[in-house]
């Protein structure tokens, strides 16, 4: 057996395993959403069902029909980011600092769906600028995550010329700047989306980190509240803490995926060196196998034929 088939054999197994893992990690996820989820939604679809009928009830001018074309318009309105609670017409979802925060999720790929291209010529365009400026975001953040790794190790090399213990220093860096990054663009955002937003501190950090690792759902979405006033400084902040925070958030990523790679490969040679005990045992089965032992005393016993006795 070459050596091309004795790999693709080893790695065959490790694959299906991988497979089995990824599959029973999905379906263990949607089993656990659905019980925490389920009872919730089908709650909230009956509270839904008794306001349409108390609002039938309380306007009987007010029929179907009616009721369709009022839902229609106030889906249209927060579409285009406009406040039914006063006349008061503002700039809509499409002024110059949520554009540029809209441009900013298109090449992220965050792609929250709270406002999109609706004239044919933006939608074009969506493509276009999508289709250069993702490869282009993806380049632009690699560089960034390195210049981050690179700053991290020098830091590393630096105290462990100072101190004997390595592995101990590296790991204490790497620590130190996990805890740094999650408090500048965890805890921090957190506060200040709170202040802003008027989120509570589970919803602003669970907005934190469906928008900086791409998940982007759309039923969090900062500086896109019509009913708020924000500072022009605020969108600034937003793109700026979107673009630094990815970069961070890929390079843990990218440091876990270094982790679960050692401990496959961990897991490999130890289940090789399993294997490699299983042959030597049975090869010390074999030898002390009591007809192997017979046939190598007869060997021995027997005399050599020599012309003479023949």
């Amino acid at each position: 057996m070459g050596v091309k088939e004795k790999l693709s054999l080893m790695q065959i197994p490790s694959i299906l395993l991988l497979g089995l893992v990824y599959v029973a990690y999905v379906l263990i996820g949607g089993v656990i959403f659905w019980k925490l989820e389920g009872d919730l939604g089908m709650k909230d679809v009956r509270q839904l069902l008794d306001q349409k009928e108390r609002l039938l009830n309380k306007y009987p001018c007010l029929n179907q029909a009616g009721l369709e074309a009022i839902a229609q318009v106030v889906k249209d309105t927060s579409k285009v980011g406009l406040s039914l609670k006063s006349n008061y017409t503002a700039d809509g979802f499409w002024k110059f600092t949520s554009s540029a925060v809209f441009a900013a999720t298109v090449v992220t790929t965050i792609g929250y769906g709270n406002m999109c291209p609706s004239t044919t010529g933006g939608q074009i365009f969506c493509v276009f600028f999508a289709l250069f400026g993702i490869p282009l975001n993806i380049v632009v953040l690699n560089r960034v995550g390195k210049y981050i790794l690179a700053i991290e190790r020098n830091i590393s090399n630096f105290l462990e010329k100072k101190t004997s213990r390595k592995t101990c220093t590296r790991f204490s860096i790497h620590f130190v700047c996990y805890i740094c990054g999650g408090v500048l663009f965890f805890v921090m955002p957190m506060i200040v989306f709170r202040q802003q937003e008027g989120w509570t501190h589970a919803e602003a950090i669970y907005y934190c980190f469906i928008s900086l690792s791409t998940i982007g759902f759309g039923d969090f979405v900062a500086d896109s509240n019509p009913d708020k006033y924000y500072p022009n400084w605020y969108s600034v902040l937003i793109a700026s803490w979107i673009f630094f925070g990815m970069a961070w958030l890929a390079l843990v990523i990218n440091h876990s995926i270094e982790i679960l790679e050692r401990l496959n490969s961990f897991l490999k040679k130890l289940f090789k060196k399993d294997d490699n005990q299983q042959e030597d045992e049975a090869g010390d089965a074999a030898d002390k196998n009591p007809e192997t032992q017979m046939e190598e005393e007869d060997e021995i016993i027997q005399p050599p034929v020599t012309p003479e006795s023949t």
